[in-house]
Order: structure tokens, then sequence, then C-alpha cells
């Protein structure tokens, strides 16, 4: 996990710094220019050959983000990056999520509870005692410490 956050800030970085590269770059080549232009010619695209197919040129070359100078780089990173993402975190997390066993016990006290309330009924006493805490232990006020306090109940 500690590489995927590694891998995250550098491409970060590298972003930024590109951007910043970008923002320099179009600054001076936004000017106007008048003098006559010296490239006006169309030129007609050169045939293809078998060996242009075997050996791309890097020009036509875009970054994933991972790496601005090296496509081999550039594609182990991105590569990682979905193996890791997708297949360690998606995958093998939702997997180890959905097994895990329950921590809170939920389903024992459910259980539990079932059991209890069907123990009460084939015995015939009420679903909850009205005596659950002992009346001799509660202490109430007197009718002279409530005063005029109204009581809602």
């Amino acid at each position: 996990m500690s590489a995927l956050f590694r891998l995250t800030s550098r491409a970060i970085a590298l972003q930024r710094s590109a951007a910043l590269n970008q923002v320099a770059t179009l600054r001076f080549s936004r000017s106007i220019k008048t003098s006559p232009k010296k490239d006006e010619t169309v030129a007609a695209p050169a045939s293809v050959t078998t060996e242009d197919f075997a050996n791309p040129s890097p020009k036509n070359w875009m970054s994933y983000g991972f790496d601005y100078k090296s496509e081999t780089e550039d594609r182990k990173a991105t590569k990682s990056t979905f193996f890791v993402a997708v297949t360690l975190c998606l995958v093998w997390g939702t997997f180890y999520w959905s097994y895990l066993p329950d921590t809170q016990l939920r389903s024992w006290a459910q259980r539990e509870g079932f059991l209890e309330l069907r123990r009460r009924e084939q015995a015939g006493l009420d679903l909850v005692s009205p005596n659950y805490v002992d009346p001799a232990s509660i202490v109430l006020p007197s009718d002279e410490d409530l005063g005029d306090t109204e009581i809602i109940i």
C-alpha cells in the first residue's frame, strides 16, 4: 500500500512539473508572427513500411502520467498500480471484508434474543418482566420534594 502512495505522490509531482513546463512553453509560443511563412509547402506523407510497424517512433508515445521520460517505466508503473488497485484492493479486499467474522456479535445477540423469547413464550411468562429492576431498590422522591413539578407519563 505504501508503494501505491509513493507512486501516486510521484505522479502528482510529475504532473505539476509538466503543467508548469507547458505553461512556460505556451507563454513563449503564443506570440503573433507577422513575417511571411517559410514552410507553406505541403509535403506528401512517406510510405509506410513493415519496419515502421516493427519499430514505432517514440514521438507518438503518450505518457499515462507516471513517468514522462521513459516509456517502459511509465508502462511498468501503470500496470503495477492497476494490479495493486484492482486485484489486491478491490477484489481481495472485498473478498476479505465480506467474509470477516462477526466482531460485534450481532448475529449471536439476535439468536440469543430469539431463544429467550421462545423460552418465555413456552413457559407462559411475559416477554419482558415488569419487575426487571427490583422495585425495592428504586428510590423515588416524595410529594414534598416534587412540589409543583409537572409529571408527564
